[in-house]
């Protein structure tokens, strides 16, 4: 019986560069838009049109927090964080966990903010902690204020609904991300997405290769 994976990516940039140097059988790809409400409604739909894969892979680029992971390196998400679901305070930002207010729940467990992949990491990518957010960050002090409290090492825009989309759903998924900026004072200039792409093509093929064909 062959594997049904697919490739779900935010834009239409990301979905053209990857589909012109990533064709096999078993593999479709999904542009579901940016953002987290995107993200969900778009694969809530495919599930709903065509049932459940096998895998899902999320495919796109992202802004590093570290210097662990500079620019065009790609990593694997396997934590993901809702980094403004919550309440700003006097006392400083409460997550949903301290308020007392759960996101959802995976059978007997609650889930909060932080939303974590239970399933085989990808063979050959490093391992990273996710931060989804709605507005990407570019000020020094917010920068700073969200660094101290979650520890975020990737970011993105879009991961942590996916996650939700595929925990709920029961689907084994990954997350890959190349790195196509730093997370610092908005610097456009600096940024590197023709070599994020590059390399995000060769480590969803290689990943691609290794579910279909294992």
């Amino acid at each position: 019986m062959s594997v049904r994976l697919w490739i779900v990516v935010p834009t239409q940039g990301e979905l053209d560069f990857l589909t012109t140097r990533i064709q096999m059988p078993g593999l479709k790809f999904i542009s579901t838009g940016i953002g987290m409400v995107n993200t969900a409604l778009g694969l809530e739909r495919a599930l709903q049109k065509e049932g459940k894969p096998d895998w899902i892979i999320q495919a796109g680029i992202a802004g590093s927090w570290t210097e662990a992971f500079p620019i065009g390196s790609v990593v694997q998400v396997r934590k993901e964080i809702y980094g403004e679901l919550g309440a700003e305070s006097p006392e400083g930002f409460k997550s949903l966990e301290v308020l007392g207010f759960v996101n959802f729940r995976l059978g007997d467990s609650e889930v909060h903010n932080v939303l974590e992949n239970p399933h085989p990491a990808l063979n050959g990518l490093p391992q990273a902690t996710g931060l989804t957010v709605n507005r990407v960050h570019g000020i020094t002090h917010s920068i700073e204020e969200t660094r101290a409290f979650w520890h975020p090492e990737i970011e993105s825009m879009e991961g942590a609904a996916f996650f939700q989309v595929c925990l709920q759903w029961g689907i084994p998924f990954a997350e890959i991300r190349s790195v196509s900026n730093r997370v610092e004072p908005r610097n456009r200039d600096a940024w590197n997405i023709p070599l994020a792409l590059n390399t995000l093509s060769g480590a969803v093929k290689d990943a691609a290769e290794g579910l279909l064909f294992s």
